[in-house]
């Protein structure tokens, strides 16, 4: 049975001169429990649309595993940090670079965290910064997920944005905050500060030129 395009306003235009169907979180849960899709095809589930992951190159890789360890020195008793799992929303089931979850891992032994499980998720941009300023960034909007940074290898910036709008036409994050080379990104949670990260200790030196 073909399934039903969402009714979910999507301003984003879909890059195809085809039609397109949208697939429900549901539907898309069936394709991986049907094999239909497996842990090999390398996909997301972004607005209902199957979208490929790109691959990873070593910087990505190495900024990904300092950011987690310093998050992981940070953060107290009653939280810690996934990489690239899952996170569902009402019509998405995107998988961010990295993400904050309360609690621990066992307490997801039967579901997937959802905003109120996760007030952080992280990007790490390489070559997705235009689909982590774009698409991501509504789906987090709109999912209510309270905090979403995009970690800019080419830039070495970070950028924090928070107060989600919630599901609307247009989700957006109400505030945004542009940290560079020498200062430091406060990590908080829940209204309350457990240290800050500096941008220089989570980026690969470049050569001197």
């Amino acid at each position: 049975m073909s399934p039903a395009a969402s009714s979910t306003v999507h301003p984003e235009p879909i890059v195809t001169d085809l039609p397109v169907w949208r697939f429900t979180v549901d539907q898309y849960r069936r394709m991986s429990e049907s094999g239909t899709l497996t842990d090999d095809d390398a996909v997301e589930l972004l607005e209902g649309l199957v979208v490929p992951k790109m691959p990873k190159n070593p910087p990505h890789i190495l900024v990904c595993k300092l950011l987690r360890r310093y998050l992981e020195r940070l953060l107290g008793e009653g939280w810690h940090v996934a990489t690239q799992d899952p996170v569902a929303t009402d019509d998405s089931e995107p998988e961010p670079d990295l993400s904050v979850l309360r609690g621990n891992e066992e307490d997801y032994a039967d579901r997937l965290p959802t905003r109120d499980d996760c007030p952080l998720v992280i990007e790490v941009a390489d070559t997705t910064l235009s689909r982590d300023r774009g698409i991501k960034r509504r789906i987090y909007a709109r999912a209510g997920i309270s905090q979403y940074w995009i970690v800019s290898i080419a830039d070495q910036t970070v950028e924090v944005f928070t107060e989600p709008t919630g599901a609307m036409d247009l989700p957006a994050y109400g505030h945004a905050a542009r940290y560079v080379t020498g200062e430091a990104v406060p990590l908080i949670l829940n209204g309350s500060q457990f240290g800050e990260i500096t941008i220089n200790s989570i980026f690969p030196t470049r050569d001197a030129t």
